[in-house]
């Protein structure tokens, strides 16, 4: 039995058991919460039961038994994002959103993402292709990718925009590819630059490669080898800080608290075939190039995302596989104890 609707519907109407509620106390803190028939919510502020939810519209506040007040709202893809299950750290939904933005990812668009990690990045390429695009998702790993179809599959339902995952490398997939077949190639991995001649091949002229890096020397290196490809322009690098504010009457200044950084995002565009970049006018710094790059010293080489213990993968996927059945019951088939609950703090 299916307890969600599909398609917008499952973001419209009254709370339903099978579905994630988002609460947030006085202070500011949110938990995020399956609903079940028999389940029930507990923290400092008080205790409440999930039937005292379910069938209540968005926006409601919902007093705990012990008096205190929450407010009840289905979760944006913002907050999904940073509770849900992960295998591998996830793109955060500042990042994301840029990505969209400067790749220029249109209604229709076909893209091509590795890694797919967690699934993250993938939620905003499905909506922003839609119905008419396709999303291609290439990841190593087995258990990243079964966490990764696991959220994605709980957060759109039976109705996901076209959508393709392969496990594996990415090279064999792109040598599976027509030639000038992909508008969008996004790559988020240790070494982006192993990948350019078959980025460059299924480009069409005109598609934008992304490589999302963590450090500057990667930064470095991806930017180095895309030029030396001769057949990318516009190489630009960018980061994505926030900063939110509080706001109370006349008191207004920044928060404590920001999102710094997360990573460096480069971006470059396909050159049509027999054509060559334009090279700038102007002088390089003195230092800016050298005989040996830093990426040649074997000390300075990129460190490998930290392994998730096996225990700790097990843990999540052991959560994503009971969410699954959560949403397609709208009960927790006898699980021990309470519903789990995911706490996120409010940055502001």
């Amino acid at each position: 039995m299916t307890i969600h609707p599909s398609g917008p519907d499952r973001r419209r109407g009254p709370f339903r058991a099978g579905e994630r509620v988002q609460l947030t106390d006085v202070k500011g803190r949110k938990y995020t919460t399956m609903l079940t028939t028999e389940g029930y919510f507990q923290s400092s502020r008080g205790r409440l039961r999930h039937t005292d939810i379910i069938g209540r519209h968005e926006g409601s506040v919902i007093d705990t038994d012990d008096g205190h007040r929450l407010l009840a709202l289905r979760p944006l893809m913002t907050d999904y994002v940073l509770s849900m299950p992960r295998g591998a750290t996830p793109i955060y939904p500042k990042d994301a959103a840029r990505i969209i933005s400067i790749a220029d990812v249109f209604p229709g668009a076909r893209v091509i993402e590795a890694g797919l990690g967690s699934g993250a990045l993938t939620l905003s390429l499905l909506a922003a292709v839609g119905d008419e695009g396709h999303v291609t998702s290439v990841e190593r790993r087995e258990d990243f990718a079964e966490i990764a179809i696991a959220n994605v599959e709980s957060w759109y339902g039976d109705v996901i925009p076209p959508w393709t995952v392969h496990l594996g490398d990415l090279t064999d997939v792109m040598d599976d590819m027509p030639d000038g077949s992909v508008d969008h190639v996004l790559l988020d991995m240790l070494a982006p630059w192993e990948n350019l001649d078959g980025a460059m091949r299924i480009l069409r002229p005109g598609g934008v490669l992304l490589a999302y890096v963590a450090t500057t020397t990667q930064l470095s290196r991806a930017a180095e080898e895309i030029r030396r490809t001769f057949s990318f322009t516009e190489v630009e690098a960018s980061e994505t800080v926030v900063r939110t504010w509080h706001l109370e009457g006349l008191a207004v200044r920044p928060d404590h608290r920001m999102v710094g950084h997360t990573g460096f995002l480069l971006t470059a565009r396909r050159l049509a075939p027999m054509s060559e970049p334009l090279l700038e006018k102007r002088r390089p710094a003195k230092l800016a190039y050298s005989d040996t790059f830093p990426w040649d010293d074997p000390s300075l080489a990129p460190i490998s995302e930290q392994e998730m213990s096996a225990k700790r993968l097990r843990k999540v996927l052991r959560d994503v596989r009971q969410r699954t059945r959560i949403e397609q019951t709208g009960s927790a088939h006898g699980s021990e104890g309470d519903e789990q609950v995911d706490k996120h703090d409010n940055p502001s």
